[in-house]
């Protein structure tokens, strides 16, 4: 028997024998640093990643991989970045604003409010990067997108929601409009003229930039060469479901009604310009036609752009971009804002104007500080405008290829020079005429670099005067650029040889997309000698192409085949 009685604490657990399965399970039994650590602390610490890396931690396992796919933090690096809460380009129409199609969902859920921000960061990287898928659609039977087609051949493009609306422009007893859709097979509604056996053409489209009554019913408006135009109503989940509403036929044929070259709908107000530049209003509603004004201008002439915004029910102001001629024989551009109302009998009318110009030259005599101002402005004249576009904030100007001087169809009042460009160069300011007083151009036709002109509109509210100021020239892309297209601070511009940028007015930087065709190379083989011929037939002729785009494409089009851009990859 002890002397001393036994502690009341337990007894030591026995020795383990160590074995390359206990050493194995002991070392699983330890905290692992993802599991003491709580999500919240490891989303802070992703917080400091940059993309590429939040990126590659995905590989590490199960748990970081889903953390660094929580949409919060991508928003907070999207709005860093881009600054901003929506993708740009956006226009409005159908569709979600992260750029991804809707997808349809049971009742109970809002996929309203619901964005994909990491997809949105991706799509933004690929404008930024150039980065896209390409796929071709063939309206017609070219089998090429640089073909010798003819001088009028030129295809009008529009973007609604994940509809994509096409129209030739050649003549035909009965034109028609081509609807594509990825998810549905295409579409053609018909656009015949009222009078019967008339063969005429597409000149321009409108699309309805007002919101959709039913939620995936839009309206376009198309305007033919008889001075005729026809409204649509699209449905963009069921195209083979749209149909023609009404068509219009003016009392006569004038200088007002055509061709209609540019026009802007926002319902019930339809406003449209003339080749002519006579700006007429029209009120659509109750699916009737009434025109209620028409102004014209003696000192604006195309290219121009046209931009339509609602302020207030019945209360509109329209934004309008053109070319100005400068003395003696060169050109600018200028702006003008029109405010529109409508009365108690609905009637649309203007109620006041405002206009600006990049170069005004004071009356009277001038100081030194003036006269400096006056020689920077009169050294951004330019011989011949390709195109002018604007979003109602940047106004750009494209400069023009000088036509040749021995195509007498393409002189200062030919038909294809007022059809298809700006005004054109006239015999006092050819290259030849400029050779002979002195000064050589030897500038290749291919290989110029082409810049377009950047200026800031600013419309002040009140009755104070608006203002173009130049910002910048964007340098970037080679040879003389065919066609614009502007929207929300992003303009794309598009080469007579195929090529494409894309630009952020904002920050002044350009991206290429497409190269296009620069040259023959050393293995070049017919068709592309033949594509190169085309080119410089096309640059000559001052053809233009078209191009229009939205938060996550860019259509293109030079003849008759349509080239689609996607970035939502």
């Amino acid at each position: 028997m002890s002397k001393r009685s036994l502690s009341p604490a337990p007894l030591p657990p026995s020795k383990r024998v160590h074995t390359a399965s206990s050493t194995i399970s002991d070392v699983h039994s330890r905290p692992f640093y993802d599991a003491i650590l709580s999500d919240e602390i490891i989303l802070f610490i992703f917080s400091y990643l940059a993309p590429e890396d939040l990126c590659a931690v995905q590989r590490t396992n199960r748990n970081w991989a889903r953390l660094s796919l929580d949409n919060q933090l991508w928003k907070s690096l999207y709005i860093c970045e881009y600054g901003r809460t929506r993708l740009r380009g956006a226009r409005g129409f159908i569709g979600r604003g992260d750029g991804r199609e809707i997808k349809p969902l049971p009742g109970r859920a809002k996929p309203e409010g619901v964005k994909d921000w990491k997809w949105m960061y991706r799509i933004s990287s690929n404008w930024r990067t150039g980065r896209c898928a390409l796929s071709h659609f063939e309206l017609g039977n070219t089998p090429r997108l640089f073909s010798r087609a003819p001088a009028d051949d030129q295809t009008h493009l529009l973007l609604a929601g994940n509809l994509t609306v096409m129209a030739s422009s050649r003549r035909s007893v009965v034109p028609t409009i081509l609807l594509t859709s990825p998810t549905h097979a295409p579409h053609t509604l018909p656009c015949p003229s009222s009078r019967s056996n008339i063969t005429a053409n597409i000149t321009a489209l409108a699309l309805d930039q007002s919101p959709p009554i039913s939620g995936h019913h839009g309206k376009l408006v198309c305007f033919l060469s008889t001075g005729e135009f026809s409204l649509f109503s699209i449905d963009h989940q069921a195209p083979q479901s749209s149909s023609r509403v009404f068509t219009y036929q003016p009392s006569g044929r004038s200088a007002r009604t055509a061709p209609i070259i540019q026009a802007v709908y926002h319902h019930p107000l339809l406003v449209t310009l003339s080749q002519s530049f006579h700006l007429s209003l029209y009120d659509l509603g109750s699916d009737s036609v009434r025109h209620t004004q028409t102004l014209t201008s003696f000192t604006s002439y195309p290219p121009s752009s046209l931009v339509l915004s609602c302020l207030a029910p019945l209360t509109y102001k329209l934004v309008l971009a053109y070319a100005t001629p400068v003395y003696p024989a060169h050109w600018s551009v200028g702006a003008t804002e029109l405010i529109v109302n409508g009365d108690e009998d609905s009637r649309m009318t203007v109620t006041s104007t405002r206009t600006t110009r990049t170069i005004d030259v004071p009356q009277g005599w001038v100081d030194e500080h003036k006269m400096r101002v006056v020689r920077e402005q009169w050294g951004r004249k330019v011989a011949r405008v390709a195109d002018t576009q604007t979003d109602g904030k940047w106004v750009v100007l494209a400069p023009g290829q000088p036509l040749p001087s021995d195509v007498p169809e393409l002189s200062a009042g030919g038909p294809a020079a007022a059809s298809f460009s700006s005004p054109s160069m006239t015999p006092s300011s050819s290259p030849s005429s400029a050779s002979g007083s002195g000064t050589s151009y030897t500038s290749s036709s291919l290989h110029t670099a082409s810049g377009l002109q950047l200026y800031r509109l600013y419309l002040p509210s009140g009755a104070s005067s608006p203002k173009l100021t130049f910002v910048r020239t964007l340098h970037g892309q080679i040879g003389p650029v065919s066609t614009l297209a502007l929207a929300d601070g992003r303009c794309v511009s598009l080469g007579v040889n195929g090529s494409i940028w894309v630009w952020d007015l904002e920050a002044g930087t350009g991206t290429e997309v497409a190269p296009g065709i620069t040259g023959p190379s050393g293995d070049s083989d017919d068709e592309e000698d033949d594509a190169l011929a085309a080119v410089k037939a096309r640059a000559a002729l001052g053809v233009r192409g078209s191009v229009v785009f939205d938060d996550r494409r860019i259509v293109s089009s030079h003849g008759s085949e349509v080239e689609v851009r996607r970035f939502d990859i």
